[in-house]
């Protein structure tokens, strides 16, 4: 099956913060990963517990998009970084 992506404001905002080889490396990820098979676990993909930021999170490099599934389109609400066991969004700690 395959998904619509929808990037959301914010995350368009997460984004933003990021270089144009950091963002290259984030679009590639949503394209190859999220595009088809979104909604099945993997490696990379995995469904979150209970989360304030999003459902599912997809793992790239050190790079995480949080995102979730309605219907057929994939909403990206944020995206981050990780140093050693932190998050970081927009250069923020964020708890998960």
């Amino acid at each position: 099956m395959a998904f619509r992506i929808n990037l959301t404001p914010g995350a368009a905002e997460d984004l933003d913060y990021f270089d144009a080889y950091a963002q290259r490396i984030i679009m590639s990820a949503i394209r190859i990963y999220l595009m088809h098979a979104a909604n099945v676990q993997t490696k990379r993909r995995k469904r979150l517990g209970s989360n304030p930021i999003a459902p599912w999170e997809l793992k790239s490099d050190k790079y995480r998009i949080f995102y979730d599934i309605i219907d057929d389109t994939v909403d990206i609400l944020a995206i981050g970084y990780k140093e050693h066991n932190e998050l970081f969004i927009r250069g923020r700690k964020v708890s998960i």
